[in-house]
């Protein structure tokens, strides 16, 4: 156990729920690295109370940012006093900083930390077709990444087509070289095939696409962390496609936020 005192700085995940995430274990270890007097604290916290969290942790002069995950990253652009270009296209924040005078600054981090750990992985984007199921704020952050990082075609399958449709506008917009377009159940086709939903978490959920279309050649990745093999990754391994576990976006993040926290090195 650490030693908590009273210079040590706070931060903290906001989630709903929150028992599934990793970011506190993950970030000591970079406090550790860092020899940062912090902790990283887990918020369970509804949607009807973000508002009163935020502004409530205005006033907390030792609260250095938090990160934002399921289900609060669109919302908390709002509560934001200052978003980045990138936050805005995306439309989602899943990092704050709180500044010195107690206003809020945003970013979104998602997109960066899963294309990272593809690419660390081994796995090259430029020219791919790509299916993404979801389109929250994860899903948002991915497909800008995506685009940005060179792929040739994406398809979004989301159960509510306008908020896809929303996000391949902002793609097309930015990215007009990419083919895109509303996908389906069906994976057939594609080269890498991404879960961004919440489906998976728990046992009785059901498959977020038609897992018995896939075949070897498919890339399929998770963002879900708990459980590590989720019931499509073990599909998909099972048809014998390579897959991506959900823990390296977070990995691969960590450092970014960390630096964007102000956390001291």
């Amino acid at each position: 156990m650490i030693e908590i005192t009273g210079s040590t700085r706070i931060y903290g995940i906001v989630a709903d729920p929150v028992a599934q995430v990793k970011t506190p274990q993950t970030m000591r270890k970079d406090f550790d690295r860092r020899g940062t007097d912090g902790v990283h604290v887990p918020m369970h916290v509804p949607p009807a109370g973000l508002r009163d969290l935020v502004q409530a942790l205005r006033s907390v002069k030792n609260f250095g940012g938090m990160v934002v995950t399921v289900p609060h990253k669109t919302s908390m652009v709002g509560l934001c006093d200052v978003v980045t270009p990138e936050a805005r296209a995306v439309g989602a924040v899943n990092i704050v900083r709180r500044e010195s005078d107690g206003t809020f600054a945003g970013d979104i981090l998602d997109g960066k930390g899963f294309v990272e750990g593809l690419s660390q992985n081994g796995f090259k984007l430029e020219g791919l077709t790509v299916l993404l199921c979801g389109a929250g704020g994860a899903a948002r952050a991915i497909a800008f990444a995506l685009a940005q990082a060179g792929i040739r075609k994406l398809s979004i399958h989301n159960r509510t087509q306008a908020a896809a449709q929303q996000i391949l506008h902002g793609v097309k917009t930015l990215y007009p070289a990419v083919e895109t377009g509303l996908g389906s159940e069906d994976p057939s086709g594609f080269d890498l095939v991404v879960n961004a939903t919440s489906l998976g978490m728990r046992a009785e959920d059901p498959l977020p696409l038609d897992a018995s279309r896939l075949v070897p050649t498919q890339v399929v990745a998770e963002i879900i962390m708990t459980p590590k093999l989720t019931p499509l990754l073990e599909r998909a391994q099972a048809r014998g496609c390579r897959i991506q576990y959900g823990l390296p976006m977070l990995e691969c993040q960590i450092e970014m936020m960390a630096d964007f926290m102000g956390v001291a090195k």
